[in-house]
């Protein structure tokens, strides 16, 4: 009998720690980007890139502001993490459709850039994860083009 309670333990405590190890991160926070640790490729690095997320799953509203020279852009995008398409505009003149879905601990961000007419412009198919202290989120993607294809990892710093 108390080998059998001992097995039921066991199995129950792994269960419990496959069910914490499964728990989807909370990107929430006030997030900077490290240009140092970030692999942006040909693209030039920004002055200054925060992000500020509010995360309560399945909503994602990611506030990007970015500084680059004389330019000061702020871009709010709002997601849903289940798959279905969202769409946000940038500006008057592009439409940006996508869809989040979770595998594992990584969310999948997959994004089609198109203009005001419907035309494709660019694929966004990115991945995003924390580290495991929360301290770091690093958003990778494989970006295609008509100038051709090229992958940038951003890596931001919890403030």
């Amino acid at each position: 009998m108390h080998k059998l309670a001992a097995a039921l333990i066991g199995v129950w405590l792994l269960a419990g720690t496959a069910a914490l190890a499964q728990t989807k991160p909370d990107f929430s926070g006030d997030w900077v980007l490290n240009k140092e640790k970030s692999a942006l490729g040909s693209l030039p690095a920004p002055d200054l890139m925060l992000q500020k997320i509010e995360h309560k799953d399945p909503d994602l509203k990611v506030t990007t502001h970015t500084v680059s020279g004389p330019s000061d852009v702020n871009y709010d995008a709002k997601y849903t993490t289940d798959g279905k398409e969202c769409l946000n505009k940038y500006g008057d003149q592009i439409n940006l459709k996508s869809k989040l879905v979770w595998n594992h601990r990584t969310l999948d961000v997959n994004t089609d850039m198109l203009d005001a007419g419907g035309a494709h412009l660019m694929t966004f198919k990115g991945k995003w994860n924390l580290s495991a202290d929360g301290k770091a989120l690093v958003e990778t993607e494989h970006i295609e083009s008509p100038q051709g294809s090229f992958d940038v990892t951003y890596v931001f710093d919890k403030r």
